[in-house]
C-alpha cells in the first residue's frame, strides 16, 4: 500500500488523538492537581514519545510499505497510554533512565559545546552581515552623492541658460569687414540717381 495513501487517512488522526490530545490533557490536569505520581508518569510517557517520534522519522521512510505498519504504529501508542500495561513507565525505567544516568555528563558536555558553536557562529555571521550591509550602505551613498552632484550641475546650466536668455542680451557680433564699403558703393548711384531724376523734373518745370 503507498505511503502516500496512508499519511492522509484516518491512521495519523488517531495517532494524534490517542498519542498527544489525551496525553496532553491528562498532564494539564496532573500540573493543576499538584499530584506527583501522575507527574511522574505523564513525564515518563513524554520522554518515551519523543524517542519515538524521532524514530518515527526514519523508520517511516525505510518501513512504510511494510504490511500493517501504521496500524502497529497506533497499537504501540495505546500500548504505551494504557493504564494496564504501563508499557511508558516499563520502557523509561528498563531503557531510557539507566542508558541517561550513564551518559549524562557526556551528554551535558556535547549539549555546551553545541551551544557554545552555535553562539560562536551566530555571533560570526552577525558581523559578517553587518560588513556586507555597511559595505553596500557605503556605495549606495556614493553613487547617491555622484548622482545628486550631476543633478544639481546641470540645474545650474539651466539656471545660468535662462537668466541669460531672459534678462541680460546676448552681444551681438561685429559686422564683417567691407560690409561697409558695399553699402557705399551702392548708396552712391542712388544718391546720383536720386539727384538727376530731381534736377530733370526742375527743367520741366
Amino acid at each position: 500500500m503507498p505511503c502516500g495513501r496512508q499519511i492522509g487517512g484516518v491512521r495519523p488522526g488517531c495517532r494524534l488523538i490517542f498519542g498527544t490530545l489525551y496525553p496532553a490533557y491528562y498532564s494539564y490536569k496532573a500540573v493543576k492537581s499538584k499530584d506527583i505520581k501522575e507527574y511522574v508518569k505523564w513525564m515518563m510517557y513524554w520522554i518515551i514519545f519523543a524517542l519515538f517520534t524521532t524514530a518515527e522519522t526514519f523508520t517511516d521512510i525505510f518501513l512504510c510499505w511494510f504490511p500493517f505498519y501504521y496500524e502497529l504504529k497506533i497499537a504501540f501508542v495505546a500500548w504505551l497510554l494504557s493504564p494496564y500495561t504501563k508499557g511508558s513507565s516499563l520502557l523509561y525505567r528498563k531503557f531510557v533512565h539507566p542508558t541517561l544516568s550513564s551518559k549524562e555528563k557526556e551528554i551535558d558536555d556535547c549539549l555546551v559545546q553545541a551551544k557554545d558553536r552555535s553562539y560562536d557562529a551566530l555571533v560570526h555571521f552577525g558581523k559578517r552581515g553587518l560588513n556586507v550591509a555597511a559595505t553596500a550602505a557605503v556605495m549606495a551613498a556614493s553613487k547617491g552623492q555622484g548622482a545628486l552632484s550631476e543633478r544639481l550641475r546641470s540645474f545650474s546650466m539651466q539656471d545660468l541658460t535662462t537668466i541669460r536668455g531672459d534678462g541680460t542680451p546676448a552681444p551681438s557680433s561685429p559686422p564683417p569687414p567691407g560690409s561697409g564699403r558695399a553699402s557705399g558703393k551702392h548708396g552712391q548711384p542712388k544718391m546720383s540717381r536720386s539727384a538727376s531724376e530731381s534736377a530733370g523734373s526742375s527743367g520741366t518745370a
